[in-house]
């Protein structure tokens, strides 16, 4: 590490004591930026680990929605994310009531497949054509939608969390990959919408006969946000803490990754013995990124950006996150 990055790094840490704070990075972020966290993991469980800790400041180092997830499970800390613009464009797919304009797809997908609702829709206009069916909303939304949907869930329990609710239907938003893999896996009708994660959402069969031809010997593991082909062709499916147990606990000594290049970093830590290769070389969140070590330090020194949930939100919210953690 750089001698610039070393000082970044220090100045932080004494901040981080004199203002009591933990710092929380995504398992997607710089690897500097890991590597000053107090923990690092999936964006919930992140989120239900700074609930425990005695501190006064949570300083996230992840997206919007996350730091949003945190000021809800702790509403009397103070919660900065160190860059404004780090946003989920997935997240931001979806509205409570105020329609988006159409976007632009991805060649190949013009016609989504039945049951898809497209983003010029809101959340409320599909509860109105669904009257009384249970919306389940991904961790990967904004406070508000969780406040407005039913239960949470997240990419490992998406199915025990649809299989909990009564009827035979349900809405799952916003990640149409993901709706998709739950609906394959549950024999309940998956109303699903037409968001995805552009990170994930570019992975093509191709790449993955690509990656099994220059890696034979790799076991494929992929993020059930990829497209439901990729995942057909995948080894083993799970979410970003589930690959790192899976690959742990592997005999396998060889892996080809199929989520967002961040994740490499603690991989090839936990398992110093193990090889492991990107599905593509281009998964990268340039929101995910955004964070530096000294957008961290400017954080601490000038009380920046604070996020924090509003009552009316955070309550409904954390009902839903509730919800969801209290199934066995």
């Amino acid at each position: 590490m750089s001698s610039e990055l070393s000082s970044l790094q220090e100045q932080i840490l004494k901040l981080k004591e004199e203002k009591r704070a933990i710092i929380l990075a995504h398992n997607y972020q710089r690897n500097e930026v890991q590597d000053i966290a107090d923990f690092v993991g999936d964006s919930l469980e992140l989120s239900r680990k700074a609930a425990t800790i005695d501190c006064e400041m949570i300083v996230f180092c992840g997206v919007h929605f996350m730091a949003e997830s945190a000021s809800i499970l702790s509403p009397d800390k103070t919660v900065l994310l160190p860059e404004a613009e780090a946003l989920c464009p997935m997240a931001d797919m979806i509205q409570v009531d105020s329609p988006r304009p159409v976007r632009t797809r991805f060649p190949g997908f013009e016609n989504p497949p039945p049951y898809i609702f497209p983003p010029e829709f809101t959340l409320r206009d599909i509860k109105a054509k669904y009257p009384g069916v249970p919306v389940v909303a991904y961790v990967n939304t904004t406070a508000d939608v969780k406040a407005e949907s039913d239960i949470c869930c997240t990419s490992a329990n998406v199915v025990t969390v649809i299989e909990s609710l009564p009827g035979d239907s349900v809405i799952c938003i916003p990640d149409k990959n993901l709706s998709m893999w739950a609906a394959r896996n549950t024999k309940k009708k998956v109303i699903a919408w037409d968001g995805y994660c552009n990170v994930h959402e570019r992975v093509t069969v191709e790449d993955v006969k690509k990656a099994k031809a220059e890696h034979p010997g790799a076991v494929v593991v992929a993020h059930p946000e990829c497209r439901i082909e990729v995942l057909d062709m995948a080894d083993h499916v799970t979410s970003t803490s589930g690959m790192l147990r899976f690959c742990r606990t592997s005999p396998a000594a060889e892996f080809v990754i199929g989520t967002e290049i961040g994740l490499m970093h603690r991989l090839r830590k936990e398992n110093p013995g193990k090889v492991f290769h990107a599905l593509r070389k281009d998964m990268i969140c340039p929101n995910m990124k955004k964070t530096t070590l000294a957008s961290v330090l400017r954080a601490f020194r000038e009380n920046v950006h604070v996020v924090k949930v509003p009552d009316h939100i955070r309550v409904p919210a954390k009902r839903a996150l509730d919800r969801m953690l209290a199934i066995p």
